[in-house]
């Protein structure tokens, strides 16, 4: 008798669901940050961490942002980095660089060197939508921007 393999389905990206979430992580933004275009930062504190929204750069249809959480605990748990990338004529924000690596791909092989999922681009927009919300529902309110480090 002769064993038969499990044939392996190729990865599908489900685009639609990406461009969704893209899409609400765009909204979720700009109620945390209505003011991006005329300032370049916003804090705020989320429980014992301090969350800083930064405007990087800005063009005609694009604004590259940096969301940073500090913790009181940094021994215990990294601060958080993530970089964005905010297309407004679409309506869309995008992780561009998660915790210092740089650009995901749309997929990967599995496995691979760097132990990505096969849908890590849609796990990280979907982790950064899930920090949006609990920023939404948890922020209090705006504090005052902290000095560069380095700096007093």
């Amino acid at each position: 008798m002769a064993v038969q393999r499990a044939r392996k389905r190729p990865f599908k990206m489900d685009l639609s669901r990406l461009h969704a979430l893209c899409e609400a992580n765009y909204a979720r933004l700009l109620q945390l940050f209505p003011d991006y275009e005329r300032s370049n930062c916003r804090e705020f504190a989320v429980a014992d961490a301090r969350v800083r929204l930064e405007v990087l750069e800005r063009s005609r249809y694009t604004t590259f942002f940096r969301l940073h959480q500090m913790h009181g605990e940094d021994r215990w748990l990294r601060s958080l980095v993530i970089d964005v990338r905010a297309y407004h004529d679409a309506g869309m924000l995008e992780v561009g660089a998660f915790q210092s690596q740089a650009r995901i791909q749309p997929r990967y092989t599995y496995p691979n060197q760097q132990m990505f999922q096969q849908d890590e681009k849609l796990q990280q927009n979907q982790f950064l939508g899930d920090w949006l919300t609990h920023c939404q529902a948890n922020g209090l309110g705006q504090m005052p921007a902290l000095a560069p480090r380095g700096t007093h």
